[in-house]
């Protein structure tokens, strides 16, 4: 599915190919809830970062958020959070160790998204205490990140597009 997003003031569009465009993985860890997540939560898609096209690239800046390790330092994200400079909108998320995709925020995609038939709610260690999570029954709740990644969560579930 060729997926196209933009910034608000679109000041910066992209397009990407993504078979696995169900948004419905809501991340509630205090990197996404504060750099995307108007709602307590950020949702991220994938696609192939081949496929990634990008108008107004002058215009975007990457933040790279630092990590605490556990023993009390903070290291460095890898992963990097394209965003524009002009109107900051969140636009998507990138990480070399896993090159062959690319993660945007489904609140920057402008094309139609299917509805997904349920939802995960992740990081809720790191909630806001104001942020209320739906409860559901055909839902999945994870205090940290679940190890399922978004493909097989697709293929799973029979939602995989094959090309």
């Amino acid at each position: 599915m060729l997926l196209k997003g933009s910034c608000h003031c679109k000041a910066a569009r992209f397009t990407v190919e993504s078979r696995t465009p169900y948004p419905y993985m809501h991340c509630y860890c205090s990197i996404c809830r504060k750099t995307a997540g108007g709602g307590g939560y950020a949702i991220n898609i994938m696609g192939d970062a081949d496929t990634l096209k990008v108008t107004g690239r002058k215009n975007l800046s990457i933040y790279r958020a630092r990590i605490e390790d556990g023993k009390g330092r903070k290291n460095l994200s890898t992963a990097r959070r394209y965003f524009c400079r002009k109107c900051g909108s969140a636009l998507w998320l990138a990480d070399p160790r896993w090159a062959q995709w690319v993660y945007p925020f489904a609140s920057a995609i402008d094309t139609p998204l299917p509805v997904p038939p349920w939802h995960e709610y992740v990081m809720l260690n790191y909630k806001a205490p104001w942020a209320e999570v739906p409860k559901r029954k055909r839902d999945r709740y994870f205090r940290e990140f679940p190890r399922e990644a978004i493909i097989n969560w697709h293929k799973r579930h029979g939602l995989y597009e094959r090309k």
